[in-house]
């Protein structure tokens, strides 16, 4: 894990340490806060067109950092509960990735690596 993720992690750790909360940290509730987070996030975005999405005001983009920074903290705490090295499960994740979308067949689709399977 790279030492900044790492310091983050143990600063979210040290954080909920000095409140207690350990006792409510449970990975339910943290894929929970998790999923509200990203319902946030989400919020910003909801009415805007694909235009406006890429050219967001200076507080508009403090806004979406804030709520990217909770979703964040709650896999980064998430992750830390379950001994989970998310830097590992990334690049695994983008090793299984590229064996199900491989360039030839991705490039310029947004299809599910399942529709071309479906169509051989």
């Amino acid at each position: 894990m790279s030492d900044s993720l790492a310091a983050l992690i143990a600063s979210i750790r040290s954080f909920a340490d000095e409140r207690n909360w350990e006792q409510f940290h449970s990975p339910k509730n943290l894929s929970m806060a998790l999923m509200v987070e990203a319902g946030e996030l989400l919020e910003h975005f909801q009415w805007l067109s694909e235009q406006e999405s890429n050219a967001l005001t200076n507080r508009q983009r403090e806004e979406v950092a804030l709520e990217m920074a909770d979703v964040l903290i709650y896999l980064c705490r998430l992750s830390d509960r379950l001994g989970i090295d998310l830097l590992a499960a990334a690049e695994k994740k983008m090793r299984l990735n590229g064996e199900k979308y491989p360039v030839e067949q991705a490039r310029d689709s947004c299809q599910k690596y399942t529709a071309w399977k479906d169509n051989s």
